[in-house]
């Protein structure tokens, strides 16, 4: 087998690198990589060099797995600060690192993309060997499903590492009254009241497709964006130029849900949908209204993954407070490999305890679950 690295998504033609993603997937499509790199946010001047793998058995293109080398840990939501600075105490260099997810995108799939088992540790073997011909501190893979996990957790130098989000799963109702059902009378009363406040506080809520979108939705996103990112993060990760992606490469992708409060849009929910699944991305709003934000990022989407026979949302990063609204803690999985012997031996120890912690919390969390009965995780 032969590996090559690739300079950018584009390199590969799209029918043949979107033969290889999920039906599910959204992100892992060459479409919304090409958006990242094209608009610029995923670029070498932001820290994301693209560096994609792509493996031929005889000329045949047989495996690929997204890649960037990383001058920097921002935008991973798998955070490796400690580690950064417990080699620098060291006086060990941590950037560059090696890099194996879809950018600003805390979304679970596939990370090493190839039919078998064989392909899948093959990438991930041959990442490692670039990070040491490289020179880099290290090589990361984010968010990868739990197939794909567990046949790569056990291999040789891997330290495996377990996190949690919270996810929807489609439990097959009819509707979104059947859905609350299974919430116990107090959760249940609970969340028909934040919903009438939420409704009752704007005009109209109502989703539309990317095919759908103006130059005023457009607009709007990008600001909401923005006032979001500045009180939470300070620096946005996505260009003004990826967003009109939203309308053209990605159209087909993308749903937002606006509020209107009148005929002025006040907040909108930027979703990305695949297949049977949903992701929810980005919220935003000029003007608060009661329970709005759960209305538009969690009672919305769900209500549509139940009219449309999805199977599965997932409404991002961090969030307990999806809990009460009927998303479950759910394990999130990552690998990780630092070439400095004696941090790594470090680092694998510490993961150890931290994911028997995290096997306690995902339990305790979906304990207080809203449902009747507790459901098994």
């Amino acid at each position: 087998m032969e590996v090559r690295a690739l300079q950018g998504v584009n390199n590969i033609e799209a029918t043949k690198w979107n033969s290889f993603v999920s039906p599910n997937d959204p992100f892992l499509q060459h479409a919304f990589l090409h958006a990242l790199e094209e608009s610029q946010s995923a670029h070498s001047e932001t820290g994301w060099q693209p560096f994609h793998l792509a493996l031929y058995e005889k000329e045949t293109l047989v495996g690929l797995a997204p890649m960037y080398i990383k001058m920097h840990s921002y935008g991973e939501y798998i955070f490796d600060w400690g580690w950064a600075e417990a080699a620098e105490r060291a006086g060990l260099d941590y950037y560059p690192k090696i890099l194996n997810a879809v950018p600003f995108t805390p979304a679970t799939g596939q990370r090493f993309l190839g039919k078998t088992e064989t392909i899948r540790k093959t990438l991930w073997l041959a990442m490692q060997q670039i990070g040491m011909e490289l020179g880099v501190s290290s090589e990361h893979v984010l968010f990868l499903n739990k197939t794909q996990f567990q046949e790569t957790s056990r291999m040789e130098n891997t330290i495996a590492r377990l996190t949690y989000q919270f996810h929807w799963e489609n439990p097959q109702v009819e509707d979104f009254q059947e859905w609350l059902s299974l919430f116990s009378s107090k959760a249940r009363k609970n969340i028909k009241v934040e919903r009438k406040k939420a409704q009752a506080g704007v005009d109209r809520i109502f989703h539309l497709r990317g095919s759908e979108l103006s130059d005023l939705h457009i607009s709007k996103i990008w600001s909401f964006y923005c006032s979001t990112i500045n009180r939470k993060w300070g620096q946005p990760y996505l260009t003004r130029s990826f967003f009109e992606h939203l309308r053209t490469s990605l159209a087909a992708q993308t749903i937002v849900f606006f509020a209107e409060l009148n005929s002025d849009i006040i907040a909108a929910a930027l979703c990305f949908q695949q297949g049977k699944h949903l992701y929810g991305r980005y919220w935003g709003c000029s003007e608060f209204a009661d329970f709005l934000h759960f209305e538009l990022c969690y009672h919305q989407p769900i209500a549509l993954c139940i009219k449309e026979g999805w199977t599965r949302f997932e409404a991002g990063a961090q969030g307990q407070h999806k809990l009460k609204r009927g998303l479950l803690a759910t394990p999130t999985y990552s690998l990780h490999r630092l070439h400095h012997q004696g941090l790594h031996h470090a680092v694998k120890e510490a993961i150890q305890r931290e994911n028997f912690r995290t096997e306690q919390e995902i339990k305790i969390q979906n304990q207080h679950s809203p449902f009747k009965c507790s459901p098994s995780t």
